[in-house]
């Protein structure tokens, strides 16, 4: 089967396997990990922040920077089709106890305008807001870059404000490779980061949350309370050094390969794109086909290709190093056939 579900999908590298094989571990609870330390020493200097904690997912960093940021009854600021808004299972509040103060953007990028107003006054009637976050790249626009320059001025607010901003990259470096700077160009307009070292950098598991030590410190009190206190994690922290030191330059590689799959679907009769794709996220509009959602993924998967949904009339192809470019052609002439 080929694949194009998630860039989550991929397999550990021979590299990765070796690395895995081969780690010092020790118990990361006691901080006593050296491979778990080595790790979060690198992150924080590449993404330029004083520190950084090892967790087990994407959804466990953003959430430990929102526990660790608000207090409930608090209210933080969202995106209206953000991750954290759309896929975390309302965890914000469930875990932290805070509300969403939600504001539409145009392909991830929020308004400062927007977010301004969206900033509560002191009043003894409204929550106080304590927390915005950013999401780069965005999943839901395909994998679209949010600038820099929108960063920026939403950080200057923020900062004038006294409100700490964070950054749900989970695919950051992929903004990062497709747009030719560096990692450190887009931290700099943020408090905290997550990072995903398991979509396109190939590891089985694992995040990173790098921000100040304090609110690192706070975050791993909090990733201990909901059971992510891990031991001898050092063998997973062996394959995330792989990630960062690897695989980010290569993410170019899943770029073109999107694109080459875009303009293949731009000349199908019956397809249309949703987005010009920006990275490795490609959504597809099928409605003309007058096929469901399910029974065109039930047609492309007998024909060995995997996809998933993405709303009414839509899907979603992703690109991973586990998908060659003869694989890409391959998808190419099923979806010519299929339709």
């Amino acid at each position: 089967m080929i694949d194009l579900r998630s860039d989550t999908l991929t397999q550990p590298t021979k590299k990765m396997r070796e690395a895995i094989f081969e780690a010092t571990v020790g118990d990361d609870v006691y901080g006593e990990d050296p491979t778990i330390n080595r790790l979060e020493e690198l992150a924080a200097e590449m993404l330029g922040k004083e520190a950084a904690l090892f967790v087990t997912s994407g959804t466990q960093g953003n959430q430990l920077a929102v526990l660790s940021y608000c207090s409930p009854g608090d209210e933080i600021i969202v995106e209206s089709e953000s991750h954290i808004f759309f896929y975390e299972g309302g965890a914000i509040s469930a875990l932290a106890g805070v509300q969403p103060r939600v504001v539409r953007g145009i392909k991830g990028e929020m308004n400062p305008i927007d977010v301004r107003n969206a900033i509560r006054s002191q009043d003894i009637h409204f929550p106080d807001t304590s927390l915005i976050c950013l999401e780069n790249t965005h999943n839901r626009s395909g994998g679209s870059i949010v600038s820099l320059n929108n960063m920026e001025a939403i950080y200057q607010l923020a900062q004038t404000s006294s409100i700490p901003v964070h950054i749900d990259g989970a695919r950051l470096f992929n903004a990062v490779v497709a747009s030719n700077k560096k990692v450190k160009d887009y931290t700099q307009f943020c408090d905290s980061v997550q990072i995903c070292l398991s979509k396109g950098l190939g590891s089985p598991v694992g995040s990173i949350l790098a921000g100040k030590k304090e609110v690192i410190q706070k975050a791993r009190k909090w990733r201990k309370r909901l059971g992510g206190g891990m031991r001898q994690a050092g063998f997973l922290a062996a394959s995330g050094i792989v990630s960062l030191t690897e695989m980010v330059e290569r993410l170019s590689e899943d770029h073109e390969k999107a694109r080459r799959l875009a303009d293949a679907i731009e000349d199908i009769s019956g397809l249309t794109l949703v987005n010009q794709p920006e990275t490795n996220i490609v959504i597809v509009n099928i409605e003309q086909t007058y096929k469901t959602n399910d029974e065109f993924l039930d047609l492309l998967k007998k024909e060995g290709i995997l996809a998933v949904s993405f709303g009414e009339g839509q899907i979603r192809l992703t690109t991973h190093y586990d998908v060659s470019s003869n694989d890409i052609e391959q998808a190419i002439q099923v979806l010519k056939r299929i339709i």
